[in-house]
């Protein structure tokens, strides 16, 4: 397994508490598919560099976790077919 730190955006309507219930559907899946979470940071609304489907603002939320290929494999899908993510990327560390 390596080591990976994902960063995804919410978006900026959904309450505080919904953003955390999408940060806690992740990390269910990152575990689920083997993989263990590291930190988790929770960044707040921040406004975007760039409008992202029309909003300014969104959430950000960092997961740092160790998983193997199919944890990723999910992670991308969940990222392209979930409404409230505007952004997801993971890097390898």
């Amino acid at each position: 397994m390596a080591s990976y730190e994902t960063l995804f955006i919410t978006h900026p309507d959904l309450t505080p508490e919904a953003s955390t219930e999408v940060a806690d559907r992740i990390k269910e899946l990152i575990v689920t598919n083997g993989g263990e979470i590291g930190e988790v940071e929770e960044w707040g609304k921040r406004k975007l560099a760039y409008e992202i489907e029309k909003n300014r603002d969104g959430y950000f939320t960092l997961v740092k976790f160790e998983a193997g290929n199919q944890a990723l494999d999910e992670l991308y899908h969940i990222y392209r077919i979930t409404e409230n993510i505007l952004r997801g990327i993971v890097i390898k560390l």
